[in-house]
């Protein structure tokens, strides 16, 4: 049987699983918030232009406003400062779209310290429990704040100090950004994954589709992950 064929044949018997990774889109999506005097995106939203009305009267449709990094989303490279010169959204070719995925899971880590930064050691003894990162493939990290994904003010979690979230030290991004073989030399960004509890450590294929916006630095996205059930 054709490659192809095998795989909608598995799909369609649940040997293997599709798995939606994405965040539904709505007014209620939290959304970062920078301190002045930096300059802050929108939340989403929807501006009807008709609904089966004398401004339309067969079809229904929307007006949507929002940024580039609201909801699951993908960063290009040209979205830090370091990736200036690198490609926008656009650019990305769609072969580095599909790719094996690991889930390191810090998610007990970070319900015990919302400050919980992950670490070059945390990922060297998580390879030396499942093997070594997958060469051109996603590191998902796992941290359970998708559980947070209802509400800006439990997303933010911040007080008069500040936001108290999860995330990767300095020394740790770094080594990621220039020392494993993860996503080549150009890397990328997933941001506010769901179900990533769904995923097998190892196995899985992760596919995000963003929208080829010219000069954009990312695009909200639809990530799935095809993972193998027997």
């Amino acid at each position: 049987m054709p490659v192809l064929d095998a795989l909608i044949s598995a799909i369609r018997a649940a040997t293997i699983e599709v798995i939606d990774l994405t965040s539904q889109l709505s007014s209620d999506t939290p959304v970062i918030r920078l301190p002045e005097p930096f300059g802050n995106t929108k939340s989403f939203s929807l501006q009807e232009i008709s609904r089966y009305d004398e401004r339309g009267p067969a079809w229904y449709w929307n007006d949507i406003s929002t940024g580039e990094h609201t909801g699951t989303h993908f960063d290009a490279p040209v979205h830090w400062a370091t990736g200036r010169d690198g490609e926008d959204v656009a650019q990305v070719p769609v072969t580095r779209l599909i790719a094996p995925a690991v889930v390191l899971d810090f998610s007990a880590q970070a319900a015990a310290d919302p400050d919980f930064l992950l670490e070059i050691d945390d990922i060297k003894k998580w390879e030396a429990g499942h093997g070594a990162l997958p060469d051109g493939g996603w590191l998902l990290y796992r941290t359970g704040w998708d559980a947070r994904s209802h509400s800006q003010q439990e997303f933010l979690n911040a007080d008069a100090t500040g936001p108290h979230t999860p995330g990767i030290s300095v020394r740790c991004a770094q080594w990621l950004a220039s020392d494993t073989p993860l996503l080549g030399a150009g890397k990328y960004g997933l941001t506010q994954l769901q179900n990533l509890a769904r995923l097998p450590a190892t196995g899985a294929v992760v596919i995000a589709g963003p929208l080829p916006i010219t000069g954009g630095s990312g695009s909200p996205c639809r990530a799935i992950a095809l993972v193998e059930r027997s």
